[in-house]
């Protein structure tokens, strides 16, 4: 069991590592460390205990080349994916636009229609009403004539007036009535 003081550098030299590395192996094996005359660090190491087999870099290996560019391939690949999935987005968009446009114009459209309807709905009660109210009048007038005499006149005279009243009121009224 031979013990020996040596820097991280001769540590690094005969275990055939970095410097790094033979200060990040003297720290997490919690190896006894000193400082020399000049100030470099030295670490007490039994070699008998030690039992330590450096692990190849990670550049040296021949399977490790290829992990990163399946990696990076596999990021294109899942890039390109992604660009798809956003263009086939993108169209669908596009599309449901262009249905929501003719859904719009035909809104547009039957709401003018109903505008045009709703005038002329309004229009059509003005004139039903105007002929209730000469229809009415005109009722009033038959019942006077049916009625008979009234003061101040012969009957048939006086149904003569009526009668052209009447006449009178039917095309005054047929004439509103085609307006």
């Amino acid at each position: 069991m031979s013990v020996e003081l040596l820097s991280y550098a001769d540590l690094a030299a005969r275990l055939k590592i970095s410097r790094e590395a033979a200060r990040a192996l003297a720290r997490r094996r919690r190896l006894p460390r000193s400082r020399s005359d000049d100030g470099k660090a030295l670490v007490s190491v039994d070699f008998s205990e030690l039992r330590y087999t450096p692990r190849p870099r990670l550049g040296r290996r021949a399977g490790h080349a290829a992990a990163p560019i399946a990696a990076s391939m596999a990021e294109i690949e899942a890039r390109e994916i992604e660009a798809l999935e956003i263009k086939a987005c993108k169209a669908e968009i596009a599309r449901l636009e262009a249905i929501a446009a003719q859904y719009r114009a035909n809104f547009e459209r039957e709401r003018e229609r109903a505008d045009r309807l709703a005038v002329e709905l309004v229009q059509a009660a003005a004139e039903t009403t105007a002929a209730n109210v000469w229809a009415a009048r005109l009722e009033d007038e038959v019942a006077e004539l049916r009625t008979g005499r009234q003061a101040g006149g012969s009957v048939a005279g006086q149904a003569a007036l009526r009668l052209g009243r009447l006449a009178a009121s039917i095309v005054k009224a047929d004439r509103a009535a085609s307006r």
